[in-house]
This record gives C-alpha cells, structure tokens and sequence, in this order.
C-alpha cells in the first residue's frame, strides 16, 4: 500500500477511508433509528456526546487498524494513538451531534488521512442522506474533490455582497456573545448566512457550490481536516486565525473571491487583530 518512493498510496488511503466511513454511517444510521442516548457532555453542558459517537469512532479505527495496524489516529472522542507508518487517520465519528441528537438530516462521518503530516485524502459522508464527498491527492499530484463520484467545484467569481455563508457558534457562551457581535457586522455585507450545524459538510457545501463562502471560530481539526481537503480539491481557499474569542477561526472561500471575504470577516471583528 506504497508508491515507488515508499509512501503510502493516497488512493488506496481513500479507498479504506471510503469504507471506514459507510460502515460507521450505517451504524450511526441504525442508532438514530433506535434512539439517541446522551453519553456525556464535553465543553458545556450543551456540547453532548451520544453512545452511537462512541460506538462509530470505535468502528472506525477497528476498521482501520485490520488493513494498516502501524497507524496513528487523532479522533474527537477517543484517546490519541500514535504509529510508525506515518500515517495518521483524523476521524470526527459525528459531526453535528446536536442535529442527530434532534433528527435533523445534516450529521456526517468524516475520516481523513494525513501522511508525514499533509492530508492526502478525505471523506465526508453525511449519514442521514447518504451523500458522500471525497478528496484524494492522486499520484501526479493533482487534487480531485466529488460527490457521489462527480466532480464538484467551487462557484468562481462571488462578490461579496452575492455571497451565502454558512457559520457556526462555540458551545463556550462568552465566545458566542463575541461571534454574535461580529456577526451582526457581517450579514449586511452579505447575501445571508446559514447556521447548518456541521463544519465538515459547511465546507462540503462550499466545495460544491451551495454556498460560497464559510467562517467559524471554535474548529478543531477533526471538525475540518476532511471537509477542509476537499474544499481546497474543488478551488476554494481555507484558513486558520486566531479567534477574537481566543479559539480557532477557519476561514473558507472560492480562491478567486477569499481575500475580498478574508477582508471583510477582519473588519467585523471574527479575528484577535493580535493574532493576525
């Protein structure tokens, strides 16, 4: 599972990423189906995690580890493991808890490969609909983004003003109370802004067009290490700042229009202007 030069082989990477991922997703599936039980809260007593987060990042890295034992995994809910084969797996088993806790349908699985530490592959799969997106860096060194085996790409070209963001707010009340005060700054800038609740299909939808621009503060990286690849696959731009609320801000726009949003998520106050 190597290439000429002794790494490992982003396609055959993806590959097991891609079934890691639809096993996990017909489990959360099942789960929902069965009843949500929350497990324990995390950050805040509205930040939860379910059994079925648990019992999905189990499966994954067990899926993992029977094809790649060497491996090193990063997940949200389960310890850090490291490895020798330099790889590492960064695996969110639910991203969007709350929308599953509530049955609405935008939850995903997102596993991702890094390799000597850049990720190579990425798979979002939204598991109440089925819709999986994928990004693979293929052996000429070409990024490739999909949905469902298509090819997506970012809409080239946005202004500002004609741009639908997707965003997201901390579990941490204070930095909600910043993001909202930024917030207020933007949306007139803007089209409109959409609160989804998931970070890796936020940055799915950006890859495929349905919106064209995205900003959060209070990522971590399984929240973006897949959704983030796959935006940049199909043409947009991402970023990590300083948060004004002391967390991670992720930026994420079309090339073609990120420095006029990067600009104007600044100007309204998303970012510590420290940190810049």
């Amino acid at each position: 599972m190597s290439t000429a030069d002794g790494r490992p082989d982003a396609e055959e990477l993806a590959g097991l990423a891609l079934h890691a991922a639809r096993a996990a997703a017909e489990l959360v599936r099942d789960r929902r189906t069965r009843g949500v039980t929350v497990a324990a809260t995390k950050s805040s007593d509205v930040d939860v995690v379910t059994e079925a987060d648990r019992a999905s990042e189990e499966l994954i890295r067990r899926t993992i580890r029977e094809r790649r034992p060497d491996d090193a995994f990063l997940g949200e809910e389960g310890d850090d493991e490291a490895g020798t084969s330099g790889v590492r797996w960064i695996i969110d088993p639910i991203d969007g808890t709350v929308n599953f806790l509530y049955g609405l349908p935008q939850y995903a699985v997102s596993v991702a490969a890094e390799v000597d530490g850049e990720v190579v592959t990425g798979v979002v799969l939204n598991a109440a609909t089925g819709t999986t997106y994928l990004a693979v860096r293929r052996a000429d060194g070409v990024l490739v983004a999909t949905r469902d085996g298509e090819r997506i790409a970012a809409n080239p070209d946005v202004p500002l003003d004609k741009m639908l963001v997707g965003t997201g707010f901390s579990y941490d009340r204070e930095v909600r109370r910043v993001q909202v005060t930024a917030l207020l700054d933007l949306l007139p800038r803007v089209r409109d802004v959409r609160r989804l609740g998931s970070c890796a299909l936020d940055l799915c939808h950006v890859a495929e067009g349905s919106l064209d621009a995205y900003v959060e503060e209070g990522v971590n990286l399984w929240d973006h290490a897949a959704g983030g690849l796959i935006a940049r696959a199909a043409g947009a731009r991402t970023e990590l700042l300083p948060g004004a609320g002391g967390l991670s801000l992720l930026l994420c726009a079309p090339a073609s229009a990120f420095e006029e949003f990067r600009g104007a998520v600044l100007r309204a106050g998303f970012a510590d202007r420290h940190g810049e």
